[in-house]
C-alpha cells in the first residue's frame, strides 16, 4: 500500500536488495573480485541510487574498492564485454525495542538512550540525517549530550530491511513539495517533521525538545527538557490547571509543554500511524511532560500507548492518576536523585520549615535507610501524585570494595524518598543563615543521564542478562539478608517513635493524631517492603523479562547480542552490574551501607 504523505519511490531493485545480506557482516565492501571474474569481464561495486530515478530516500552512498562511471540514470557499460555489477545490500540497524506490555529490562536500557533523542541535532542545513548501518553503529559518545560523559553505551541493533529501519522522511523539495501551503510554513524539512526544539514551559528560556520517529511496529516519542530546576520554579507555571482532555488536574508549566509537543506528535501521526505501538520516553521535567503527552494521545488518538520515564517528578493529582490507570507507565527512579520526591510547587519552600519533629533519623542503619520525614507528601498540603510502576534502582555497598544494586519496587518512604528526606535532614542540622531552599539542591544533584540514569540502566540490563544466563534469582541472599537487617532496624525504631508520639506533650491533639497515623502507615509500608525483598530472592528471571519479545526471536537476539558485546564497553566488569559474592561478604552484613 503506497502511503498518502511523503511516499516512497521504491523499485523492485530495491525489494531484492533488501533482501540480500552483505558479505562481511559489518557491511563493508568485499575488497576482492569474485573468482569468476576473468580478463574480459569487467567489475563494478554500485548502488541501487546508482540506477533509479528518485534517490532521496536512500542511504548515502559509501566508498567503492571498484567504483563505476555513473549517468544521471544509471551507469557507463563497455560494448562488447561482459559486465558484472555487484549491488550494495540495502539493510539498516534498528534499535531492539519490545512492543509487550510487559516490563523488560531491555526497553528500560534502549529507552534511556533515546530519551537523550531530544537534543540530537539534525546537522545539515536542510534537515537531512544520516541512518545507522551495519558498521556505522551509534554509541552515546556519538549523541554526546552532557561535557562529564566518559563512557561509550551503545543500543542493541536488529539489521534490518532498509524500509523497515527508524525513519527519518527524504528531503527532496521536487518529489515532495510544501505539503502544508496554507498554514504559511513553507517547505517541510526533516527537522521540522521530526524534531521541535522550542517547547516552552516558562517565560524566561525554560525549554524542553521533542523528537519522534517510527518504523512499521513502533512509533518512538522522546522528550528532553533543558531547563535547571531553578528555572522552571521562577518561570514556569506550577499552579495545577484542569486537565481538559480528561479527568484531573496537571502542573500548568507541564501541560502548556506536553500541548505543544501534542502538536508535533498528532502531526506526525497523521502522516504515518498504522496502527503501531506508540513509545513514550522522557527524562526528569521531559518525563512528566512525557505523562501528559502520553495520556493526551491514549484519549484522543486511543493509541496503544507505552511509557518510561526516568527521573521524573510528580505532575499531576490522584484523579488524573486515577483516570490513567489503564496508561503502561514504567517509572525509573535512582536512589540518590531527589527530583522524583519534589513536587514542583514545593520549589520555594525553605526546607528549614520543617520542624525537627517530623524528621526521624535512624540508628545503626546504612547509610541510604537513614531518614524518615513523617507525611513528605502531605507537609504543605501538596495534591501531586506519582503514576506507573516504581523501577527503584538502589545500590548496595557491602564495604570491603563489594557493591551490587537492587531494581525493585519498595513501597517504604524510607527508601523512596530517600533522596527528599536526607536533604530535609541536612538542611535541619545545618547553620540558620545558609537558608537553603530545595531548587538549590536538587539543581546541584547528579540529574544527567548520561551520569546516573543509563549506567543503571546498563547495570540493571547486565544483572538481568546474567541471572537469566545462570537461571538464578535477581537478588542474591546475602543482599536479602542486608537489606532486610536494616528494614527490622527501622521498623524497631518506628515503634519506639510511635509509642513516644502517644505520650508527647509538645504538640497539639490533631497533630499528635496525625504522626501516629503516618508512623504506623510507614510501619505497614516497611512490612510490606521486606514481603516484596524476599518475593524477589526467588524471582528467576525468564527471556521475556529482560529481552521481551525478543526471547521468541533467538536469532534475532543472537545476532544483535553479538554485535552489542563486540564492544568491550557492554561487557565490561563493574561491580554496579554484577551479583555479589556472598563467600567474601559473609559475616561482613553490618558493616556496608545503601548507597
Amino acid at each position: 500500500m503506497v502511503r498518502k504523505h511523503y511516499p516512497l519511490q521504491i523499485t523492485e531493485l530495491q525489494v531484492r536488495a533488501e533482501h540480500t545480506r552483505y558479505l562481511n557482516t559489518e557491511g563493508s565492501r568485499p575488497q576482492k573480485k569474485p573468482s569468476y571474474i576473468n580478463a574480459n569481464s569487467d567489475y563494478y561495486q554500485v548502488e541501487v541510487r546508482h540506477l533509479v530515478e528518485h534517490v532521496s530516500h536512500l542511504p548515502p552512498e559509501v566508498a567503492s574498492h571498484y567504483p563505476v562511471q555513473c549517468r544521471p540514470f544509471g551507469v557507463s557499460l563497455a560494448e562488447g564485454r561482459h559486465t558484472v555489477l555487484q549491488v550494495r545490500p540495502l539493510r539498516a540497524l534498528c534499535p531492539l525495542l519490545s512492543t509487550d506490555p510487559q516490563f523488560c529490562t531491555l526497553n528500560l536500557y534502549q529507552l534511556a538512550l533515546m530519551a537523550t533523542l531530544g537534543n540530537c541535532p539534525f546537522g545539515h542545513p536542510a534537515g537531512k540525517s544520516g541512518v545507522s548501518t551495519p558498521g556505522g553503529e551509534l554509541s552515546m559518545v556519538d549523541w554526546q549530550v552532557s561535557p562529564e560523559q566518559s563512557k561509550a553505551y551503545y543500543p542493541l541493533y536488529e539489521d534490518v530491511q532498509y524500509s523497515r529501519r527508524l525513519e527519518i522522511v527524504p528531503f527532496d523539495p521536487v518529489l515532495y513539495p510544501s505539503i502544508d501551503s496554507l498554514s504559511g510554513r513553507g517547505q517541510e524539512t526533516p527537522s521540522s517533521v521530526h524534531f521541535r526544539g522550542d517547547v516552552r514551559f516558562g517565560a524566561e528560556g525554560t525549554s524542553a525538545q521533542a523528537f519522534v520517529t517510527h518504523n512499521d511496529k513502533v512509533i518512538v516519542i522522546a522528550v528532553r527538557s533543558s531547563g535547571s530546576w531553578s528555572q522552571l520554579s521562577r518561570n514556569a507555571d506550577v499552579r495545577q490547571v484542569p486537565f481538559e482532555e480528561g479527568e484531573g488536574h496537571v502542573h500548568g508549566g507541564f501541560y502548556d509543554a506536553a500541548r505543544q509537543v501534542y502538536e508535533l506528535a498528532d502531526s506526525y501521526l497523521d502522516k504515518f500511524y498504522a496502527g503501531q505501538k506508540v513509545l513514550v520516553c522522557g527524562h526528569s521535567q521531559g518525563g512528566a511532560i512525557g505523562l501528559i503527552l502520553a495520556q493526551m494521545l491514549h484519549k484522543l488518538r486511543a493509541c496503544d500507548v507505552q511509557l518510561y520515564t526516568y527521573g521524573a517528578p510528580r505532575a499531576a493529582d490522584q484523579a488524573f492518576v486515577r483516570a490513567a490507570q489503564g496508561l503502561v507507565h514504567q517509572r525509573m527512579v535512582n536512589h540518590d536523585d531527589p527530583i522524583p520526591g519534589v513536587p514542583a510547587t514545593w520549589m520555594n519552600s525553605s526546607l528549614s520549615a520543617y520542624h525537627a519533629g517530623r524528621v526521624l533519623s535512624f540508628k545503626n542503619v546504612p547509610a541510604g535507610f537513614g531518614v524518615f520525614v513523617a507525611g513528605l507528601n502531605q507537609l504543605i498540603g501538596e495534591p501531586y501524585q506519582h503514576h506507573g510502576t516504581l523501577r527503584h534502582f538502589m545500590p548496595v555497598e557491602f564495604g570491603q570494595g563489594q557493591m551490587s544494586h537492587i531494581l525493585w519496587e519498595p513501597l517504604s518512604e524510607t527508601v523512596t524518598q530517600h533522596a527528599v528526606s536526607r536533604a530535609v535532614l541536612e538542611q535541619k542540622n545545618a547553620a540558620p543563615e545558609t537558608g537553603a531552599q530545595l531548587k538549590q539542591l536538587v539543581d546541584i544533584s547528579q540529574q544527567f543521564m548520561v551520569d546516573s540514569y543509563i549506567p543503571s540502566c546498563w547495570a540493571a540490563l547486565r544483572r538481568s542478562q546474567q541471572a537469566l544466563q545462570a537461571r538464578r534469582s535477581l537478588v542474591t541472599e546475602c543482599e536479602v539478608l542486608f537489606v532486610d537487617q536494616a528494614f527490622e532496624h527501622i521498623a524497631q525504631q518506628l515503634r519506639v517513635r510511635y509509642r513516644e508520639e502517644m505520650t508527647c506533650a509538645g504538640s497539639t491533639f490533631e497533630e499528635q493524631v496525625r504522626t501516629m497515623n503516618l508512623l504506623m502507615r510507614e510501619m505497614g509500608n516497611v512490612h510490606n517492603t521486606r514481603k516484596r525483598l524476599y518475593a524477589l530472592r526467588f524471582k528467576v528471571p525468564g527471556g521475556t523479562d529482560v529481552y521481551g519479545r525478543y526471547a521468541s526471536q533467538p536469532s534475532v537476539l543472537a545476532e544483535s547480542l553479538a554485535r552489542w558485546e563486540a564492544h568491550s564497553e557492554s561487557t565490561r566488569i563493574d561491580q554496579l552490574a554484577m551479583a555479589p559474592v556472598d563467600q567474601l561478604i559473609e559475616g561482613k552484613r553490618t558493616v556496608g551501607k545503601l548507597a
